[in-house]
Order: C-alpha cells, then structure tokens, then sequence
C-alpha cells in the first residue's frame, strides 16, 4: 500500500508518504500564485506519482479571504435579495462604534428576485416564473461565471430551485442550488453557503483539473473539513466542504495518535507559519460544528470545530499606536517570509526564536534550507530601540505575546464551553507549535503535553488515516418527538446515505445518527447522539455547557444528521527501540550552552531535563528548565512539569 497525504499550506506545501510500512516526509515551500507547482515539486521529490492520494487544499480558502473568487449571481425570491448584506445582528465587537458588516460576495447589482413561492409546509403558493429566469439567463450570459440560486423553503420542496438551475445550464451557465448542498432551514446561513460554494467552484476546479491531467493516473481524494474524504469530482461540485481541510486533518491525526498512546480528552494545537488552530477531542470524539464562519461569512456545513487565531512562526511583530507590542495577525507568509528567510524585513515569531538560540540555522529543515540569522539585529533592533527594550527582551517578549494570544484560543475551546483544561493533555504540532508548549501548558495547568513524531506534517499524516465521510441532514423542526416517529424520519436520508456511499465502492457503510437541538424558544441548537433517551442526553449536554437545566422547557428537535462512513485502510504507528541503559551520547548534538539533541537518535524511555533543545527535520521542541521529556514507545515526547 502506498499512500500520499499532502497538506497545503500558507508558508509551506507538507507531503507524508507511506509505503511498505515506512514513512517518508518532506516540506517544499507554497507557491501562492499556483498551489499545484509545489505539490508536483513535492511529488516528484518523493517519487510518488502511483500513490493513492489525500490532499487538503487551501484553494479554496484563500479565494474568500483574498476576494479573488467567480463572479457571482444570486438568484432568490423577490423580497430576500439582500438578505446576504442584511445578515444577523451579532458583531464581533460589540463596543465598535464603527463596526461594518461582512462585505457579502455578491454585490447589489447581481441579485435578482425572482416571482414565485413555496410556504412553510413545502405548499407551491405562487408558481415560479419560468420566463423571467429565461429572459435573466440570457441577460447574464457572458456577464458572470456562475449562479448561485437560494429559495425560501426549498428543503421541503426543491421543485423551483431545481427548474432554475436547468434553465441556467440550458443557457450554458452553471448553477449551484442550495437545497443540494444545506437542505435546512434559516435562509441567511443557507443562502451565505451557497454563494460560498459558487464563489470559489470555478478556482477550485480549475486547480483540480490541473492536479488531475498532470498525475492522470493517480487516484486522488480530496480532505474535507469534517474530518473525512470526498472524491475529486464532488470537491469540484461542492468546495466549500473543503475550506477547513488542512487544520481537520491535523485534528484527525491528534486523535488516532492519542487513542494508540492511551489519551482520548486532548486539546489540540496547530501552530504553522501562518495561524494556529486549536481545537478539542473529548472521549476520543472531536466536535463538529455548523456554525463555522470564513471571513465573517457563515459556511454552514458541518466542521471539526476548530478555533482559529492569527498567530504562528510568521506572524509580524510591531508596536501599536500606543506603543504597546503586538504579534499578529498580519503574517511573512511563504514569500517574503520571516527575515531569517533572507527577503523579510519585518521581524516575527520565527526570528526571535531564531535570535534567542532556540533554532538552529545549520539544522533548520535538517539543513535542507538555508537561512540568514545574521539579518535578524538590523530589523530587531530598531524595533527594540523603539520599544525602549533591550533586543532579547523585545525577542522574549513577542514570544511571551505570541502565547498570551494561543492561551485565549484555548480557553475558548475548553473553559468557554464547559471543559476543564486540567482534565486533558495538551497535543501540539505544526512547524512552530513545540517551541511554545511547555510554557503554554504551565500557564493553562494543563498537566501534561504530547508532541508526535514529524509535528511540522502531521496534517498531511492525518490525511493518511481519513475515511471518506458524507454528512446528510433534514430540517424537521418538532417538539419532543417520539423515538419511533424520528427513526421514520431517519430513513429517506439513510437510504440516500448507502446508495451514494455504494456508488463510491463502500458496500459496508458505518452510519452514526444525531440530533441537533434546542429548547424551545432558543435560537441556536446543540449536537447530540440520537437513542431512545435523546431528552435526557441532551438534558445533560445542556447542563454541562451553561451549569443548569430550565425543567420547564420543552426540548425541539430542529434537524436530524446522518454521517455516513466508509473505511478506508490506514497506516500503523511503528513502535520505536527500547533504550538500555542511560541516554546515549550520540543523540546529543550540542551539550552548552544549552543541550541540543537530535530527535531521530531517541529511544524509547529516554529521559530529557529542561532546559534542553529536541530538533528533528520538520520542527523544533523547546524543554524549559522545570520541564522534561520522556519518549514513549511510539516515539512522542512527553513533557511534564518536574516536582
């Protein structure tokens, strides 16, 4: 078996290759202007082009965040054009005096109303007015790349919305419906996914064709942001499964490598060049959210909820106009990267770690990339001289900073949602991620810290171990319904759920049923497991989450969810030789003057005090006086706090 994991990302492209039991991983610096250039690079380096190939791609996600999508038309009902720029009345800041809503993807000019209407109960109330749709589609040939169409109540009765589309395509222009993509209620959430979707199709397919004609053989799955696979085909249909791709991938790896280690409640962080995701695996079950927003824009689909932050190795540091430090969240990126790149000329996170003595430039990417620290002074000092620092006091500072920015993301997973960071094990990857762990855990009191082997890839490794996931879900919107009236409900989306799963070769699907729900009255639900006793599972959920339970209120149950999973075969974690004796010597690179000692030369139960330097090819541990690393037999660093 021989498997490919490939993981773009914003400052480096991370491929993970698995043959004959073996891992083989390498990092190629992202080329922004064609994502596919450094994943070819990075192909033909390891000389996998038979592969089987899981990639997660950031196409997408780049396409929203840098406005450089299709050019879109909203097709609606008259009277709801603008409820894209309307949108909800939740701010991100709500003392912002001057606060301005998201920019919605598609400008007034394109959004059309269009005669017709379907009720609350899925009645035709006024039929669709076919010849304003045509007279509008020849009106816009030529004028826009594609459609976007959204109705009210379409997850009841889909007819209009598909009549719609087919006298688009007839014209020659495509069309994407909503109820295809989220058949559930709320239009402003729905609509915004839609539009999503059509906004970064065109780029999404053009970079998949790219990909396809370029390894014409190669059998290539595309990671989605629930955790799972999708085909190529239906990446290209619907994208916007992918803008979480990347960071799931992670979370995916976090959970296999902590349940083969013995640990099922980890809070996980992924620190890269770029950002850090942090997200929560409780039980073994990490959480997946519908209320994921890019942008500021909701993209509705079910995601891993991961929370993130713009803070990594390449985030600039810089005084604000109060003179106060700040770190983030504008980033080097890939090009020009930090100064120690050789073209930066704003100091970040990586150069004062770099400046510090915490990363080695003979060793950087194992020696692999070149790197310039003596650039660093002529761009720090200056800053420290404005900040009225000395340059290693500046340098301490935007990592204390960085950190203080990383702690506030954690809460937000863990405390703000009713989970105590004490009860769970800090596990940490990306490229950035182990210089910053141990002090992280000390200042959250999180007892202990997990760092795999080949951190800086394990989003490409988790690539590797995904299955290919489908979610289906129906709003039904009914109060306390009976346990025999929601498994009626369940079968028409079970049904779809196997048929589809079947055409893509999985004869023994998996299928995991939940609820989503709320008390009446509420406007936003929560997740739970479907079975006989949903009241008092979600009685329960709800206690944990808010500290009390209203006995008085009913529950409702607003959509029930299907995943559908299909098993893929994965890798296995190799065990690693057991030490005799003592630490050998030939694992330590450098002993002052602080001790440096190469990762790839450690043994199982080998035992490492603080402070002291781990380097390996894709990242860099940090052990702080206090702290020391032990390694298990699967080849983790664990870091605990001496007593």
């Amino acid at each position: 078996m021989k498997l490919l994991g490939i993981d773009t990302g914003g400052t480096f492209t991370d491929l993970v290759l698995y043959e004959n039991g073996n891992f083989n991983v390498f990092k190629v610096p992202s080329t922004p202007h064609n994502p596919a250039e450094a994943v070819l690079r990075g192909i033909k380096h390891l000389k996998a082009e038979d592969a089987i190939i899981i990639h997660g791609s950031t196409v997408a996600t780049n396409t929203v965040l840098e406005r450089k999508g299709a050019k879109v038309a909203l097709i609606t009902n008259k009277g709801i054009e603008d409820v894209i720029e309307i949108q909800r009345q939740n701010r991100r800041n709500i003392y912002d005096l001057c606060y301005k809503k998201p920019k919605p993807l598609v400008p007034r000019s394109l959004r059309f109303g269009i005669s017709g209407r379907i009720n609350s109960f899925g009645e035709e109330i006024e039929k669709l007015d076919t010849e304003e749709i045509e007279n509008l589609a020849k009106k816009l040939k030529g004028k826009i790349d594609v459609v976007a169409i959204s109705f009210l109540f379409c997850f009841l009765n889909n007819s209009h919305e598909l009549t719609a589309k087919k006298i688009f395509e007839e014209k020659g222009i495509q069309s994407f419906v909503s109820h295809e993509i989220l058949p559930v209620f709320r239009e402003y959430e729905r609509t915004s996914c839609v539009v999503l979707n059509a906004y970064v199709a065109p780029k999404m397919e053009k970079y998949l064709r790219t990909l396809n004609n370029s390894l014409a053989n190669t059998n290539i799955s595309i990671m989605q942001s629930n955790g799972g696979s999708i085909s190529v085909d239906q990446a290209a249909r619907q994208p916007v499964h992918t803008i979480l791709s990347g960071p799931a991938g992670g979370v995916v790896a976090a959970k296999f490598i902590g349940e083969t280690a013995g640990y099922t409640n980890l809070i996980t962080l992924d620190m890269g060049g770029t950002s850090t995701d942090v997200s929560l695996i409780h039980k073994g079950n990490f959480q997946i959210t519908s209320e994921y927003e890019i942008d500021g824009l909701p993209v509705g689909v079910p995601v891993i909820d991961i929370h993130t932050i713009g803070a990594g190795g390449g985030s600039i540091a810089r005084l604000d106009e109060g003179g106060a430090l700040k770190v983030g969240p504008e980033s080097a990126g890939a090009d020009p990267g930090p100064v120690c790149y050789g073209k930066g000329t704003q100091i970040t996170v990586c150069d004062a770690h770099m400046f510090l003595g915490r990363l080695l430039p003979e060793l950087f990417l194992s020696g692999q990339m070149k790197v310039y620290p003596e650039r660093i002074p002529k761009y720090l000092n200056p800053l420290a001289k404005k900040a009225k620092m000395d340059p290693e006091e500046l340098a301490q500072g935007i990592i204390t900073v960085a950190n203080s920015n990383m702690e506030r993301a954690i809460r937000v997973v863990s405390l703000e949602r009713g989970y105590d960071p004490r009860d769970y094990v800090l596990f940490v990857f990306g490229g950035t991620a182990a210089l910053h762990a141990a002090m992280l855990a000390k200042s959250l009191n999180i007892p202990k810290v997990i760092i795999p082997p080949n951190p800086g890839v394990l989003s490409a490794f988790g690539m590797l171990l995904s299955d290919t996931v489908k979610d289906y879900v129906l709003t039904v919107m009914q109060v306390e319904p009976s346990y025999e009236k929601l498994l009626e409900q369940f079968l028409p989306l079970i049904r779809k759920a196997r048929e589809e799963m079947e055409k893509e070769g999985f004869n023994n699907t998996v299928l995991f049923r939940t609820l989503q729900c709320r008390l009446k009255g509420q406007s936003y639900e929560i997740e739970i497991p479907f079975s006989e006793s949903y009241r008092q599972n979600f009685k329960e959920t709800y206690n944990r989450l808010y500290h009390w339970y209203p006995e008085d209120k009913e529950i409702e149950v607003v959509n029930i969810v299907v995943r559908a999973v299909g098993k893929r075969k994965k890798p296995t974690l190799p065990k690693i030789q057991k030490r005799k004796g003592n630490l050998s010597l030939e694992a330590l690179y450098r002993k002052v003057p602080t001790p440096v000692y190469l990762r790839e030369k450690l043994l199982a139960n080998d035992t490492i005090d603080g402070p002291a330097i781990i380097v390996e090819y894709s990242s860099t541990c940090y052990v702080p006086e206090g702290f020391e690393a032990v390694v298990d037999q699967w080849g983790n660093l664990i870091l605990e706090q001496m007593t």
